[in-house]
């Protein structure tokens, strides 16, 4: 019996050896990959392999068929993409803060002759948003009936819902499952006050829009590194703005469905506004014409009264030496201080 089996594992090891060595040759430039589960929000490694790299370089694209990187060289501008390892066998990247839009097919190429390729499906998982009841509007007598509705949104896919009353579990109606009509994050930054000073308090208002609605927002300041702020808050605060916070400011927005980016020009201007030239000349020239007009008004009263005064005085000694005389040559001759009357026909000057 040692020759039959002896000659059966020779003819089966020439079997294995045969075809199976030239399948092996022909597939040791076919690249491999794995397909990956992510939570939204979460990061996913994609990880491709080639045994026989021929000499060239393994690529990543995604699903819409743009490069994210060929061997160790960037091809797409999005910093949640990141290098894992390059090496001729192996490519790694990993995708952070993954949203329901990274979901898809990506593809792993190597170009040899023929271009061969590898699929790793990557499924996105969403996170049912917080639960809203509605149908209860005010209290109830006994015996009164109310239905309550109990809605999340977000989930992918869909969450189950279970009521409970303390600790005991209710049975209500199937629950329904509709589908959320995802769109894209939008953005807008709107400053308060709108014309900012310096001095001033002021803040930044990130005005993010989708549904779902953003749930997280990322400031970032053009030439600052790292990012200014991370939080769910959409509000950058200035307390107290200097000259130095001038500058562009970004607002990243981020939801299950993606993220938008919006940016603001923050120019500082003075405490105060500062008067033009033209302004300045016309108010000096003012007051000095007013300054004119009115010593002019003194001027004037002054000298009226001074007129007045003197004009008074000479028609009444004028007609002191003509009091008593029976003539006009009299009366000429006593004007004159040619009389040597009394003391009351003397001529004052005043």
């Amino acid at each position: 019996m040692g020759a039959p089996v002896a000659l059966l594992l020779l003819l089966l090891f020439a079997c294995c050896w045969a075809p199976g060595g030239a399948n092996l040759s022909q597939d040791d430039s076919q690249p491999w990959t794995s397909d990956e589960t992510v939570v939204a929000g979460g990061t996913v490694v994609l990880k491709c392999q080639v045994k026989d790299h021929e000499d060239s370089s393994l690529q990543w694209s995604n699903p819409a068929q743009q490069t994210l990187y060929f061997g160790e060289k960037r091809a797409l501008r999005d910093n949640r993409i990141q290098l894992v390892s390059s090496t001729p066998h192996e490519l790694s990247i990993s995708i952070s803060n993954v949203a329901l839009a990274d979901e898809g097919e990506y593809t792993c190429s190597i170009f040899t002759m023929p271009v061969r390729t590898a699929k790793s499906l990557v499924t996105v998982l969403g996170i049912p948003q917080k639960p809203v009841i509605s149908g209860y509007k005010s209290s109830l007598r006994e015996k009164d009936t109310a239905t309550l509705h109990c809605q999340s949104s977000g989930s992918k896919p869909a969450a189950q819902l279970t009521w409970r009353k303390g600790e005991q579990e209710l049975h209500g109606e199937p629950t329904e499952i509709q589908e959320d009509p995802n769109d894209t994050p939008t953005a807008m930054i709107r400053p308060d006050p709108p014309h900012p000073r310096e001095g001033q308090k002021l803040l930044l208002h990130c005005e993010g829009r989708g549904n779902p609605a953003p749930q997280q927002y990322l400031w970032e300041k053009e030439g600052s590194v790292p990012p200014l702020k991370m939080t769910q808050e959409s509000a950058l605060i200035f307390p107290f703005l200097n000259k130095s916070d001038s500058g562009t400011y970004g607002c990243t927005a981020t939801s299950n469905m993606g993220s938008h980016k919006a940016y603001y020009t923050l120019n500082v201007n003075d405490p105060s506004p500062v008067p033009s030239s033209s302004s300045t000349y016309h108010a000096i020239i003012g007051g000095i014409v007013a300054f004119i007009v009115f010593l002019l008004l003194i001027l004037l009263i002054f000298l009226g009264h001074y007129l007045i005064r003197h004009k008074g005085t000479y028609l009444t000694h004028e007609a002191k030496g003509s009091d008593d005389a029976p003539d006009a040559d009299t009366a000429i001759i006593n004007a004159e201080g040619g009389q040597s009357g009394g003391d009351d026909k003397k001529e004052y000057f005043i």
